[in-house]
């Protein structure tokens, strides 16, 4: 697992296997986001529009936006509000404002209660276009901006005047008359230029006047987060960080689980693998107490990492493979003798494979002038914790049967060195895994590639039965 890619394959045995803990952990997750919620009261949020007619720039639109959220327009609309406790300091955190599509300068309130939010999105906006007002001059009472109107008005009549003067000239075809006409039609033309430079000489008169688009609509929800997105982000969370903590665990496992590393960690050679039908008992290690009752009610005293057990053959086929490991273990013997099987405490499918060679060697048949018969095999379950091996007394050599996938090279080092503390020589190593057993078949159903008695026996006598 150390060194293979996380697939899709992999996080679904995590939740096949591990579905009860997951479950515990996203329903402690909500809790959690249910309990942060407690601590934020519900937040509303709503906007008012302010409307800046004329054509800007964007940067100049920025510049709005920034005196939309300045301090003075921060004070001023706390006092009109009266709200207890509530400064212009204080609103900086619960408004903002950012310039939108169309010339527009979008302003938005945070409060506790809908109707509060409401309120001070639109003062915030009240005030905002009255202070752009006066710092753009467009102040009614300002005498400064009567000046430039009274100047157009004064042109606009000059302009008349110029118009009936020239009418009114003499209409003959003297030389004086076309020349007066003539520089009235200028003096005209000149005022219209001068009128046009001076609307686009002072454009702040026609930026100035900001429009607020209507109240600002009542908020008829939470503004995010709500309670309900902090319960299932805190499900959400937990259950991926409880996913992320078993890859990381698996990914950082010095468990070794080739049968070559096997093989060096205990110092020996491979006899063989050999097959132990699947069953959740045989990846469930015994134990009784609180803490074991807590681990089977999690599911966590079943490995998740193993791989799905594969398809098996027959029976007899799994004991070819046993008869084959006895085979070999004889051959490497110079003489039969009896030998220790020795097992790691608590790997339940190593027990059962050894229980099974046990009876392979019980069932050698007689040794004839050109074999010889199998060792007489005893199993013993050695604490990898503190590995204690019997000394040596009538057994001579010790075979060690084990699971891959459950012990580090370590806690296989210390069984080799009790072994040899004991006296015992490892002389072979067997690997156990899991398979998937098929269904037998009953007694009353033949196989489907059988050909019925019957009907072999009627053929065989010309169809006479």
């Amino acid at each position: 697992m150390s060194d293979d890619t996380i697939r899709l394959v992999t996080i679904g045995r995590i939740i096949r296997r591990r579905w009860r803990l997951l479950t515990i952990l996203a329903v402690v997750g909500a809790l959690v986001g249910y309990g942060t919620s407690l601590l934020f009261p519900p937040r509303y949020t709503t906007s008012a529009s302010v409307l800046l007619p004329g054509a800007w720039e964007e940067r100049e639109l920025l510049t709005q936006a920034e005196i939309a959220t300045s301090s003075v327009v921060f004070d001023r609309a706390a006092a009109t509000l009266g709200w207890t406790g509530v400064s212009g300091s204080e609103l900086r955190d619960r408004v903002s404002a950012k310039a939108a599509d169309g010339n527009i300068i979008k302003i938005s309130g945070t409060a506790d209660t809908p109707e509060r939010a409401q309120h001070l999105s639109d003062q915030v906006a009240r005030q905002f276009v009255t202070f752009a007002a006066r710092l753009a001059g467009d102040d009614t009472d300002s005498e400064a901006s009567a000046g430039p109107e009274a100047l157009r008005k004064m042109v606009v009549q000059t302009s008349r005047r110029i118009t009936e003067l020239a009418d009114a000239a003499d209409p003959g075809q003297t030389v004086e008359s076309v020349q007066g006409r003539t520089e009235l039609e200028k003096l005209r033309i000149a005022l219209q230029e001068a009128i046009k430079k001076l609307d686009e000489a002072d454009p702040v008169t026609n930026k100035s006047n900001m429009v607020v688009m209507g109240p600002a609509a009542r908020p008829a929800g939470e503004a995010p987060p709500t309670r309900m997105q902090l319960i299932v982000a805190g499900a959400l969370l937990f259950f991926l960080l409880a996913v992320i903590g078993h890859l990381t665990a698996a990914r950082m496992s010095r468990r070794l689980r080739t049968e070559p590393e096997i093989a060096a960690a205990l110092g020996s050679a491979l006899l063989g693998t050999v097959d132990v039908p699947g069953d959740r008992r045989a990846h469930r290690p015994e134990g009784s107490g609180p803490r074991a009752r807590i681990r089977r009610l999690l599911g966590v005293d079943i490995r998740w990492d193993i791989p799905t057990p594969r398809a098996s053959g027959d029976e007899a086929g799994r004991q070819i493979r046993y008869r084959r490991v006895c085979a070999r273990l004889r051959d490497r013997l110079p003489a039969p003798r009896r030998l220790l099987v020795v097992v790691p405490e608590g790997d339940e499918i190593a027990r059962r494979a050894a229980g099974q060679l046990v009876a392979e060697s019980k069932g050698d048949p007689s040794p004839s002038s050109s074999s010889r018969g199998y060792p007489m095999l005893r199993v013993v379950e050695v604490s990898v914790d503190r590995p204690i091996v019997p000394d040596r007394d009538t057994e001579s050599g010790a075979l060690v049967v084990l699971s891959a996938g459950s012990w580090t090279a370590g806690e296989l080092a210390g069984i080799a060195e009790a072994c040899a503390d004991a006296g015992h020589e490892v002389v072979g190593i067997v690997v156990a895994g899991t398979v998937r057993a098929r269904p037998a078949r009953t007694a009353d159903r033949p196989p489907d590639e059988a050909t019925p008695a019957l009907a072999v026996r009627g053929h065989a006598t010309g169809g006479s039965v």
